[in-house]
Order: structure tokens, then sequence, then C-alpha cells
């Protein structure tokens, strides 16, 4: 240790140091530096700086960012820290380096983000390719999510965040990992950064299957104001406002208004309000400081999930509904900061800090009248909740000999949950409160620290690291007789290691290992439900990056994840459901290829088999986990038009474990094309061009209707959208 803290401060006498800025003054994160004199090649980092070792005045060095015109710069001086300005220019894959890279994720998420912006806030988890959404209540509820042959609820099993701040919810009233992205305006994205399997040490709770991380815009390019229209009732209106612009310091606002009645027989009263505020200024040192404030409430009527055998007997359409009083609501007010500051020439602190206040209720009713004939099933899930947290960092590069450069970092932080009465009543009709099934508060702590270094020793890069959390949990249960706070501490290590080797600039190969978590509830926790209070999640990942032609950019890999336990807390019916074991692997195919300039084709297939280890042969399945699914499209942007043809597909599924109930399958294709005069922009949206019936979510459950005798399990669905078309207009200002 103390010979690595001796190399950590070694210095070159002649160097040359760099910022490299878009046309906003923005600092370009992960820009490749080749230092054409040596062939040495290095990245900018977080505040957009680099430096290049062994230069001298007059060398070259070249400059390349995806979205930028690649710039040659030839060293004026080496004393003092040279800003370099890069010029947006027309998306390039050729320009794209496969071998200087170490997260090419973040490529693929580059290309997607330019080529095919993101037109809903359901789109917004679709940028990860191989993962599907699934919407079923109203509109206002977290999407279900499927990744990797998990079928993830609305959070288990990835972690989710928006600049840095969790968005999934620890002990939710609804489920664990309960992950809530309708307080993002999908016009404010900037960036998305994702990564598949549990590799990551700055990765956490509920990063298994994989983790997102979403950032906004710290700076707009311009305000804008924009209204679409569409059926069902669908009105939106967005308007973004640039309320200081200055070369150092920017601050602007969002907001997003949405209504919608939805296709529902029952009409779905939707609506979602959002406001965000957000600050980003350079101070002094190149101290890059920013701070975002945010509101959002939603409210809805639901027509739930509804059985298959009411619908083949004309009993009701495809858009009725059983209990047709479902909905909720749900709020959040956020307020987040982020200090990145360099400390010398290569090192640099980084922090994080967040604060939420959450509020969420929800009506559902998935059996009818299975244990209630006379009131029927109806529940209720509320809670209210703080999340406050914060995260630093310290991150330094250093060169360890003239053949091996290293970067290590360094970080801890906190998230603390508090949560007052997290409920579960059977209610009727909204307003009755029949009987209380669970009432109480759960305080939640995780502590955590994490270090990780990469090594570049040639074309080779070592990627070691560690995790370690420390869990209290603690659950006061109002129904008790007695006051107890019921308490728990739980402490986890999480070791990772990744090899990456680059080839040639076309070419890389990596293999990537880790162990991940997702935790459990803090009801289960103490219920003594489970040995396995943090159940583990061992992954492997093999695969590469390559370009077998300079405008076609592909991802190929292999993986293995087992878990250590699934026992999942039910919060609809507050119990525990024990799968045991669990073994998912499969292959991941992505490609992207520029045809023209302007013309763009986008590829995804994923094949996942999951089964349970402990269950017997054709009684192992996992219900409702994706084995086969696909996405492509075509976009175009030329001249002032600009659009495309996108479809997606996921495959027939097992609804059970021994498959004798199916899940039925999808293909759904989406048109959209924008045109632009000046300012003002024209454009339309049609999702499911082709009217398919499909089941956006389905679920095999036991239940019975009120003039039933016995109950019935089958399939009970949300149909999925029909033809859908909305109207757009843009003024640009």
């Amino acid at each position: 240790m103390i010979f690595f803290i001796g190399l950590l401060f070694s210095a070159s006498a002649q160097n040359f140091k760099g910022l490299v800025v878009g046309e906003l003054q923005e600092p370009i994160y992960g820009a490749n530096i080749l230092h054409e004199n040596s062939d040495d090649h290095t990245h900018t980092n977080d505040l957009g700086q680099f430096i290049v070792r062994s230069a001298q005045v007059g060398d070259t060095i070249q400059i390349i960012h995806i979205g930028f015109e690649p710039k040659i710069y030839i060293i004026k001086q080496l004393d003092q820290l040279e800003r370099i300005q890069l010029k947006a220019s027309i998306f390039d894959l050729g320009e794209v380096v496969v071998g200087q890279n170490t997260k090419n994720t973040n490529i693929i998420s580059m290309i997607d983000v330019e080529t095919v912006p993101v037109k809903s806030t359901q789109e917004v988890l679709r940028k990860v390719p191989g993962l599907f959404i699934g919407q079923h209540a109203g509109g206002g509820k977290a999407e279900q999510i499927f990744l990797r042959g998990f079928d993830i609820d609305h959070g288990t099993d990835i972690q989710i965040s928006v600049d840095g701040m969790p968005v999934n919810m620890v002990s939710h009233a609804h489920g664990q990992g309960y992950a809530d992205l309708h307080f993002v305006i999908p016009e404010t994205i900037d960036l998305i950064d994702y990564g598949k399997g549990p590799y990551y040490a700055d990765k956490g709770n509920f990063n298994t299957a994989g983790y997102v991380n979403f950032k906004t815009k710290d700076k707009l390019e311009q305000s804008q104001v924009a209204l679409e229209v569409g059926q069902f009732g669908t009105q939106r209106a967005v308007g973004m406002l640039k309320l200081l612009d200055s070369e150092k310091h920017n601050v602007y606002l969002a907001t997003e208004y949405l209504i919608s009645d939805g296709p529902f027989d029952a009409p779905q009263n939707f609506s979602r309000t959002n406001f965000m505020a957000k600050y980003s200024g350079e101070l002094p040192g190149n101290t890059r400081l920013s701070f975002l404030a945010s509101n959002f409430s939603s409210k809805w009527d639901a027509s739930g999930q509804i059985p298959v055998r009411l619908v083949d007997q004309g009993e009701i359409s495809r858009f009725g509904a059983v209990d047709d009083t479902e909905g909720g609501f749900t709020g959040r007010t956020n307020i987040a900061m982020s200090l990145t500051k360099p400390i010398n020439d290569n090192t640099f602190i980084k922090s994080n800090a967040y604060y939420s206040r959450y509020d969420f209720e929800l009506f559902s009713n998935f059996t009818f009248f299975l244990n209630d004939p006379v009131n029927g099933d109806q529940i209720r899930q509320k809670e209210n909740r703080s999340i406050f947290g914060f995260e630093n960092s310290w991150n330094h590069n250093t060169y360890l000999s003239d053949d091996l450069s290293a970067t290590f970092r360094v970080g801890v932080g906190l998230r603390a949950d508090q949560i007052n009465n997290n409920e579960l009543s059977s209610t009727l009709n909204r307003k009755t409160t029949i009987n209380n099934i669970q009432l109480g508060d759960v305080d939640e702590k995780n502590l955590y620290a994490f270090a990780d270094a990469e090594f570049d020793i040639g074309d080779w890069l070592f990627q070691p690291g560690l995790r370690i959390d420390y869990f209290k949990f603690n659950y006061v249960d109002a129904l008790a007789t007695l006051y107890e706070d019921q308490a728990q501490t739980k402490a986890t290590f999480s070791p990772k290691f990744n090899v990456i080797y680059n080839a040639n600039d076309r070419v890389q190969l990596y293999l990537k290992s880790g162990i991940g978590f997702h935790s459990n509830d803090t009801r289960v926790v103490l219920e003594g439900a489970t040995e396995n209070i943090i159940p583990a999640a061992y992954g492997v990942d093999l695969g590469t990056y390559f370009k077998p032609f300079p405008r076609l950019f592909t991802n190929v890999a292999l993986w293995y994840l087992q878990l250590q336990q699934e026992f999942v807390y039910v919060g609809d019916a507050g119990v525990v459901e024990p799968s045991g074991k669990t073994r998912r692997y499969g292959v991941d195919f992505t490609f992207r290829y520029q045809l023209k300039d302007w013309l763009f084709i986008n590829g995804d297939i994923n094949y996942a088999h999951a089964r349970s280890i402990e269950d017997p042969e054709g009684s192992n399945l996992i219900p409702l986990a994706p084995s086969l699914t696909s996405t492509a499209g075509i976009t175009f942007n030329k001249n002032n038009f600009n659009g495309g043809l996108q479809f997606r597909y996921l495959k027939d599924r097992a609804a059970n474990e021994d498959n004798s109930i199916v899940a039925e399958g999808y293909y759904i294709t989406d048109l959209n094309a924008n045109y632009t005069m000046k300012r003002i922009t024209l454009g339309f949206v049609i999702e499911n061009l082709f009217n398919q019936e499909w089941k956006e979510t389905q679920f095999a459950t036991e239940s019975r209707l009120q003039f039933e005798q016995n109950p019935v399990e089958e399939i009970h669905f949300t149909p999925g959208t029909p033809f859908f078309i909305k109207g757009l207009i843009k003024y640009n200002f």
C-alpha cells in the first residue's frame, strides 16, 4: 500500500495540460487524445481535462469525440492549462475509435440519443439495448422492466439513477426497488450511461442485471416551447427556457404538463406535471458546480389487469375493466448538488448530495372477489418518504512507469430512507378502509465505500474493484400491541475484476466478472423469512466491440448470472414469495450502421435462458422471464427532415413455472417524422403503426368474479396501445 501511495504523485516535467470543451463551453468527458509524435493516448476526465506526457512545443495531438469534428492541435506551450474547443459536426460513426475507449456502452447510447431522440418518458429506458418495459396502471405507475432474462418488476434487479440521485425505492409499499422515472422530462436528457451485469464498484444495491444512469443537460442550446396533441384526449405541453446564459454560468427552467384519457372504456383521467430548474457553473480553478431542483406530481384512474376469459366471452372489450376504481397518486420533490473540483493536474474530487420527498398512493384489484366475496379485493398501498444521501470520490491519474499508466478511485457514501406509514390495506371503492394488513414506519440506511483502479499496460487494461456495503434496517409495526423498534444490520463485500484487450483501433475484447446484490425489504429481513438478507449475484461477461467496416459498430457478449436467492417481498399481498437460487445465461448482439451521412440502421437481438436451480426440470421456469427480444429500426436526418421507423419484438414466454400458462409475445412498429422551418418544427408520432392487438403486461393470476362459484387461474393483462397518432409543433428561440 505504501508503495502505491508513493507512486501516485510521480509526475513528468514535460507535460501538456489541456481542457476540452464544446461550443457551449461545456466540458467534454471521454474524448480520445492521441499524441501523434509518440502514439501515446489518453482520455479527458469528468472535468474535460487531460495530460499528454513527454510533450514538446510543436508536437501534434489529435482530439476525437463522437458528435464533434476531429481536431488537430499543435502544442504551443507547456506551462499552463490550454482550453481547446471542439466544433459540433454531422454525426459520423467512422470517427469512433473502438480500441481506445473503455466505456463503449456510452458510445451506443450516444449514437442512439443523436440519431433516435427520446420522444416520451416511456422511451427513456428503452434506450438500453435489450431492455423492455410495460405499463399496467393508467400511465402513472412505474413501468414493469425486462432485461437479460429477468422480469425485474419495477426495479428489483436494475439500479437506476438521475444525476447521481437514486430512483429505486427500498422497502417500497408496492415492491422492492420500485423505480418511477416519470419525474424526468425527456427533453432534458443529455447522456444515458448504462452497463449490464454487476461489474462496477461504484454501483451498489439492485445492480445485478445492470444499471442505468441518466444525466440531464447542464445548459440549453436554445429555449423552446412545444405542444403535442393526439388521440384519446392526449395533450402535452413542454417549455424549456434559458434564464441565465453566460460563458461560465447557466440556469434553465424546464416544465411539462401531460393529460390523457387513454384508449380505455373508462377514461384514465391521467395528468402529470413536472417542473425542473438547473444551475451549472464553472468556478475559479476549473471547479464545476451544478444544482438541480424539481417537482413532480401525477394522478390517474386505471382499468387494471383484466382476465382473458371475460374478453373471450365478450363480456368486456380489450379496453374494459372489472374494477374501474383503480388508480392512484404520486409525487416527488428533488434537490441535488454536484461538485467536481481539481486538486492538482492529476487529481480531482467529485461530490454529490441529494434530498427527495416522495409520496405514493395506489389502489389495485388483482383477484376481484377471490378473498372477499362481498366487498371485493381492492387494496391500497401508500407511503410518505424522505430520502437523503451523498457520495464523495477521490480520482487520480498517474504513470507508474514508462509503459504503465493507472487511474485510481476511492469513494464513500450514504443513503438514508425514512418511510412513514408504509401501508397495505383492504379498501372499497377507494373510500372505505376495511382493514389494515400492514402499517408501520421503516428507517433504512446504507453506508458504503468502494475502490477501483484501471491499469493500462500497452494494449491491455486491468480493472480491479471492491465495494463494501453496510445496511441497518429498522421497522416499527403500528399494528402491534406493544411498541417495538425492530432492528437488524448486515454487511456485504462485492469484488469486481475486468480485463480489456485492445487488439487495434477496430477491435476490443473484454472479460468482466463481479459480485452484485439486491437487498430485501426491511419487513422481510426483520421477520427472519430468509437467511439471505442481501442475496448475492455472481456474473461473468465475455464479449467484443468491433467495427468490421468504418461505419458499422457492433457488440457481441456471452453472459452468465447466478443469484444466491430471489426472495421477493410481494407488496400486493404483504407476503414473501421464495423462488430460491436461479441461473441465467445468454447472448446479446447489438449493431449500429451508418449507411449515409443522413441514414442510420440500428438493431439488437437478445437471448436469455433463465431457470430456477432448485426445482425439478419442467417445473423450473422463471415466470415472465423473456427468452428472446429484438429491436431494430431505420432513422434519417437530412436537410430539414428527420424521423424513423422502429420495431420491437418480444417472444412468447412462460407465465408460470411449468409453462402451462403462456404470456403471448408481440411485434410493434412505431413511426415518426419532423420538418423544421427556421425556428418552427412540425412533426408527428404514430405508435403501433399496424394497429396490432397486443398485451403489454401479462400475469398468471388466480381470480374469481362476483358471479363465479370457483376461482380460475389464467392470464390477466393490460392491453397495449392501439394505433395512436399525435402531432407536434415546437418553437425554438
